[in-house]
């Protein structure tokens, strides 16, 4: 597979009993861990590439202190 090509995985919520709030909650929730909502807010406006690669270096920079702070 192409690394520019994205892979898309549907997300699926079944709906219990009829109670759609708690299948909506549900689907947020999946939304929420999948990263939809960042990749969603990163994407509202264009960013230029030296602002995408300090970005993207100051993120890589924050796991690897988590890293080292969590000793691993």
């Amino acid at each position: 597979m192409n690394p520019k090509q994205l892979e898309f995985r549907p997300l699926e919520v079944t709906v219990a009993e009829g109670d759609v709030g708690r299948a909506l909650s549900a689907l947020k929730r999946k939304m929420a861990n999948e990263g939809l909502y960042k990749e969603l807010k990163k994407r509202r406006f264009h960013e230029k590439p030296s602002v995408r690669r300090k970005r993207k270096q100051r993120e890589a920079d924050r796991r690897r202190k988590k890293l080292v702070a969590f000793g691993r």
